[in-house]
């Protein structure tokens, strides 16, 4: 089976990439939210479970922060990326599975990760553009809202 694309196809770069968790529930809101609340058609994207945590400094994440890294590293230099957004998600599993956290503690290591995360991205890139936020369900549990974290 093929299948083509009616989407049109622009080569240009827009020279920014981020890192999130790949799960598939929130994929769409995460590109909502980047290409059309923070105005970033076309990011490079760096997707799997728990995102930005692998940048954190978690034992249980050390073969995939030598993969983002590398993947990181890479897109500075080829893709010319010169700014990286980082995103984590409320009640991301990577949190409740790998590193058996609960709630309220989960989402105060995801922020403090968050923080941490953009330090080291910083220090393996070198870029000085790096934001991060965090992704949470309404009260009303229909529409994710994004909150800037400070880094």
């Amino acid at each position: 089976m093929a299948y083509e694309s009616r989407l049109p196809y622009d080569s240009a770069r827009i020279r920014a990439a981020a890192v999130y968790c790949s799960d598939g529930r929130i994929g769409e809101h995460f590109d909502d939210f980047l290409q059309n609340g923070l105005g970033l058609p076309r990011y490079d994207r760096v997707a799997l479970p728990g995102g930005p945590a692998c940048l954190a400094g978690h034992s249980e994440a050390h073969l995939e922060e030598k993969g983002v890294v590398d993947e990181l590293q890479f897109l500075v230099e080829v893709h010319g990326l010169k700014r990286v957004v980082l995103v984590a998600h409320q009640g991301c599993a990577f949190y409740g599975t790998r590193l058996r956290l609960i709630e309220p503690r989960l989402e105060l290591v995801q922020r403090a990760d968050l923080v941490r995360a953009a330090a080291y991205v910083h220090k393996v890139t070198g870029l000085e553009r790096i934001e991060a936020y965090f992704a949470r369900t309404n009260t009303d549990a229909r529409s994710i809202h994004f909150e800037q974290v400070q880094v």
